[in-house]
């Protein structure tokens, strides 16, 4: 059983990898009501977004766009994936399998934070725990 997000944005926490206060990571402290996170970002954020943003890409390096692929339709872990494939798809890196997939799923979350703060002024939405 999965962790969902929802509100302005929605998706799912990935298992095992994010945490249901990840997007804490991007200025907003979520408050804790009925077993949920409830976020609240708007335009006073985004500078603390965009730097969350920096931080995960700082992470990522060069193997955000191999991620990408690997992860795209069609790539290898589209489907699925375990940490052997991807430890094999993506050969010798600087960071560990692990803290690329944080910060590889934070960023997603970041972004989906940072458009919805853009187009709407303010971005509200709940994290289950």
């Amino acid at each position: 059983m999965g962790r969902y997000y929802n509100g302005d944005i929605e998706g799912k926490f990935w298992f095992a990898v994010q945490s249901s206060n990840d997007a804490d990571n991007f200025g907003v402290d979520g408050e804790e009501y009925a077993g949920h996170l409830v976020y609240r970002f708007n335009t006073e954020h985004i500078p603390d977004i965009e730097c969350g943003i920096k931080l995960c890409l700082d992470v990522l390096e060069w193997d955000k766009e191999r991620l990408d692929v690997f992860f795209s339709e069609g790539g290898q872990g589209y489907l699925g994936y375990n940490d052997k494939m991807l430890e094999e798809y993506l050969g010798e890196s600087n960071t560990s399998v692990r803290e690329l997939l944080k910060n590889y799923a934070r960023l997603h979350l970041g972004k989906q934070i940072l458009e919805c703060v853009q187009e709407n002024g303010s971005c509200v939405f709940e994290a289950e725990l």
